[in-house]
């Protein structure tokens, strides 16, 4: 069971812009590749940080318009917001160390 939370259009500015804590926002589709060998660090990330960080997941397919909006060209790519506003970003799979870093690099 994944420790991300699935979000979509219609919560996506209640989850994410208005969120008290930082967000590592991940866009990803099923059938990609790279997107679910990242999935299980993303989880790692959301059990550790519990309660100071949020960690949500946008399927690009079932929400074209926040991946219009976001300027998602390729996946999976990760946004980092804090306050509303985004702050960082990282295309492609990564490691854990990366996202906590990018992470702490956000504040």
């Amino acid at each position: 069971m994944s420790n991300a939370l699935e979000i979509n259009s219609s919560n996506f500015d209640a989850e994410v812009l208005q969120a008290s804590t930082p967000v590592i926002v991940d866009f990803w589709a099923p059938w990609c590749g790279p997107c679910r060998m990242i999935g299980p660090v993303l989880d790692e990330v959301a059990r550790e940080r519990d309660g100071s960080v949020k960690v949500v997941k946008v399927n690009v397919e079932e929400n074209p318009e926040l991946a219009v909006r976001y300027k998602v060209q390729s996946i999976p790519l990760i946004l980092f917001f804090k306050s509303g506003q985004l702050k960082a970003q990282h295309l492609g799979s990564t490691n854990k160390q990366t996202i906590l870093a990018k992470l702490d690099s956000v504040g």
